[in-house]
């Protein structure tokens, strides 16, 4: 099944920026993502599977609006709330 992030061969999506970024976060809000990603993945909340099917089966319209550590935030609330560590809704404030 295609999900919105296989866009392999599709058309309209614009030019690949390929210039070299060697700022592996530009705020400091994305390297605290990937630290709770880190600690949450290390204490066993969820995997990396898991973590990759909660951006991957984000709504269409939202993973393209969204930037990639939106996505991985997105993904963390989502995985936190299936997993029952936070009550539905409670991340909506």
């Amino acid at each position: 099944m295609a999900r919105i992030n296989d866009v392999g061969g599709t058309q309209g999506f614009g030019a690949i920026d390929t210039t070299d970024d060697t700022e592996p976060f530009h705020a400091d809000w994305e390297a605290r993502v990937v630290g709770l990603y880190n600690t949450l993945r290390a204490q066993g909340i969820f995997n990396t599977n898991e973590f990759r099917d909660a951006i991957e089966s984000m709504p269409p319209g939202e993973y393209l609006a969204a930037s990639y550590y939106e996505r991985w935030f997105t993904a963390i609330c989502t995985l936190l709330e299936r997993k029952g560590v936070l009550e539905p809704g409670a991340l909506d404030d």
